[in-house]
């Protein structure tokens, strides 16, 4: 395995871990959208047995502010991971970019390689010519 082989694993090992990373963060967001979405759902179902049931309502307030600060909290997080996923973004956009870099480089470097195979042949075979010629009786064409 050449070095240009192990540097693209290398930087696609990293981007992949990257990209697993971003997908694990943005399923807690979902997560945390999933449970607000019951919160809510939740806090009207409380409100609506409230009305309708007199030993419930006087304990509602109550009720209401540790929904609202539930609530809050999960705002918080989900801002937090809002924050997260845009480092794991650009994290990932670096590292893309460095896997990019490192397959052009090795295309290059192999691009030359070729070259210079090619020239070393080039001059195996004009050697081999010049030796024909030399060894030929010079009435001979």
């Amino acid at each position: 395995m050449s070095w240009r082989d192990s540097l693209i694993r290398i930087a696609t090992y990293e981007v992949e871990t990257l990209q697993k990373r971003l997908k694990e963060i943005l399923d807690r967001y979902d997560s945390i959208l999933r449970m607000l979405d019951s919160l809510d759902l939740e806090a009207e179902e409380e409100k609506l047995r409230a009305r309708t049931d007199p030993s419930i309502a006087w304990c509602h307030p109550d009720y209401v502010r540790a929904w609202k600060q539930r609530r809050e909290r999960m705002l918080a997080d989900l801002s937090a991971v809002e924050m997260e996923a845009e480092g794991a973004r650009d994290a990932l956009a670096s590292a893309f970019e460095e896997l990019k870099k490192i397959e052009h480089v090795a295309e290059l470097a192999a691009k030359q390689e070729a070259r210079e195979l090619q020239k070393r042949e080039d001059a195996a075979l004009d050697e081999i010519a010049l030796r024909n010629a030399s060894q030929r009786p010079k009435g001979a064409a």
